[in-house]
């Protein structure tokens, strides 16, 4: 778990992004925050998607099964409902404010179909790489029901849906990595503010997905639709504007080796996304 340890520094916008719309899957239509060419990555994560959409057209094929290997997937729904199913056992269905978690590992195939609650579907997927040590290790799944995430209030009048991570004595029910995650949903109500440490050294950034936030010392305003990557030390301090804000948060440990991706694959070298792929191809997955 991360650990927050308080500081006086603030954390400053270092770039933003709106991203790229592309599709996926079976012609899921998403935008990419994280993993483009503008931003391939920010480690330890490797990509963050957005999906949101009222029709279902846009994302009623889903994904089908497809394999990966060598990290972690984080999907967290705001509204809407994700079925998983993956060929190593794991099974699971999580509805509105709910998170499944898998670590693909040495390799897993897996399926994920989205659907609506009350007519409306939106959520997140993000991409967590693994050390190398760990990128063969045995894969795991879990489901985080939306009810077993704390909310936990700040002196400001924000507050944390933590998901990952630890805020004070709280901590969220995500699992321990090496990368020590924080991974939260945070809003700022209309008037409010916010001060909330991030372990120093942790890569950071956030993705506005209601109203607008004035970040940092130097007030730089972030609207809705829009990814700020974050300076690596102190503190994320922000003031809502007048209708409040909305964001998730994503922080981690970098790890600092040496990434080869291709397509599914996320690995150290390329003789080892070329030794993923021939394994796949075998049937080892």
């Amino acid at each position: 778990m991360s650990t927050i340890v308080e500081t006086k520094t603030s954390r400053r916008v270092v770039y933003v992004t709106q991203g790229m719309p592309t599709e996926d899957g079976a012609g899921v239509k998403l935008t990419r925050l994280v993993g483009t060419p503008e931003l391939p990555d920010l480690d330890p994560m490797l990509m963050l998607d957005t999906f949101r959409s009222d029709d279902p057209n846009d994302y009623i094929a889903g994904f089908p099964p497809h394999p990966h290997r060598g990290f972690e997937t984080v999907s967290y729904m705001i509204k809407g409902r994700l079925q998983h199913r993956d060929n190593k056992g794991g099974e699971g269905l999580i509805t509105d404010g709910g998170v499944q978690w898998m670590t693909a590992g040495k390799g897993v195939v897996h399926s994920e179909m989205p659907a609506q609650t009350g007519g409306a579907m939106f959520g997140f997927q993000l991409w967590v790489n693994l050390p190398a040590r760990e990128k063969m290790t045995a894969p795991w799944y879990r489901d985080i029901r939306a009810e077993e995430i704390p909310n936990v209030a700040l002196s400001g009048g924000a507050s944390v849906k933590l998901i990952v991570g630890q805020v004070g004595d709280t901590k969220g029910p995500g699992p321990e990595r090496a990368t020590t995650p924080l991974i939260a949903d945070v809003a700022v109500p209309a008037n409010a503010t916010l001060s909330l440490p991030i372990p120093d050294g942790h890569n950071a950034f956030l993705y506005v997905f209601e109203g607008a936030l004035s970040l940092g010392d130097d007030r730089r305003i972030v609207e809705t639709g829009e990814l700020a990557v974050l300076s690596d030390t102190g503190a994320l301090t922000s003031a809502a504007a007048a209708q409040g804000g909305r964001f998730l948060l994503v922080a981690g440990k970098p790890l600092r080796e040496p990434v080869a991706k291709y397509g599914p694959f996320v690995m150290n070298t390329q003789n080892e996304l070329r030794q993923a792929v021939n394994d796949f191809q075998r049937g080892l997955f």
